[in-house]
């Protein structure tokens, strides 16, 4: 079964793969991966909940160099279909 993410690009290894209007997070909850996503989602209470448990979680020190998000990528992957949607 596919799922079709097309605000979402999976692979992206440096800052210069991310295309303007988008940013990087790191998902996962031992091993992290490397999703690139819009900026609207910032504005997206869902996505906005998802933020304050990776505060709580990591504070503002992200050993990664960007934004790390605890939760597995099968959650992560589900809330940002959810918010393609809106």
């Amino acid at each position: 079964m596919a799922i079709n993410m097309p605000r979402i690009i999976k692979k992206s290894s440096t800052a210069r793969d991310i295309p303007k209007g988008h940013f990087a997070v790191y998902v996962g909850e031992k091993q992290k991966k490397r999703f690139v996503i819009p900026i609207s989602f910032l504005s997206q209470p869902l996505f906005q909940d998802l933020l304050s448990q990776a505060e709580e979680e990591f504070g503002f020190d992200h050993s990664m160099g960007g934004v790390t998000i605890p939760c597995s990528e099968d959650v992560f992957i589900d809330l940002t279909s959810r918010l393609n949607r809106i």
